[in-house]
């Protein structure tokens, strides 16, 4: 390991665990909304703005542990299709938003760009994972239950996504804490 990438992977494993604590609690507070709660996606978030900071290695990590550590912490979300269909899909929203946050150029479009590429492709994926769990669970997957889903209900999340993460990007790399060059 050079001497010079150190900091840099210990401010990475710091950021990944805050953006895995993220995923943990996050839920709680849009839980008591029923109406939007899992709507609002608000384990997404962490794992988002994780790919951005720390890369898409560190990224697609949280985003393939994060469901299934909170499934066996609190028993949500359950397993058997949805816990293992988002771990693929947080993944690819964490490595496809670092990778393409690396490597686009860092302007404020592009942040945009790689955030909605992200989303779009992690959805996809969740749908594959969701259409491949039918043989295991017996859940049926039609193509309305994939764009209910992953597009129709999945709004205010978007939304959401869409409003918040560029800011936060933004923010952190005006006070330095996100450099363009990492």
């Amino acid at each position: 390991m050079n001497i010079n990438t150190r900091p840099q992977n210990i401010k990475n494993l710091t950021v990944s665990a805050a953006c895995l604590a993220l995923c943990m609690t996050l839920p709680f507070l849009t839980g008591q909304i029923p109406q939007i709660g899992n709507a609002i996606s608000p384990m997404h978030i962490p794992v988002l703005l994780c790919g951005f900071i720390c890369g898409p290695y560190y990224a697609a990590g949280i985003g393939l542990i994060a469901p299934l550590l909170r499934f066996m912490m609190f028993g949500m979300p359950p397993l058997v299709p949805i816990g293992i269909a988002m771990c693929f899909e947080l993944a690819t929203y964490g490595a496809v938003s670092g990778m393409l946050y690396k490597t686009l150029v860092k302007k404020t479009a592009f942040i945009y760009v790689s955030l909605i590429v992200a989303m779009l492709l992690g959805r996809i994926v969740w749908g594959i994972a969701c259409l491949l769990l039918v043989g295991v669970s017996g859940f049926p997957f039609t193509w309305e239950m994939f764009i209910s889903g992953a597009f129709i209900n999945a709004v205010p999340g978007i939304i959401i996504h869409i409003a918040l993460i560029p800011v936060m990007v933004v923010a952190l790399k005006r006070t330095g804490f996100l450099l363009d060059n990492e």
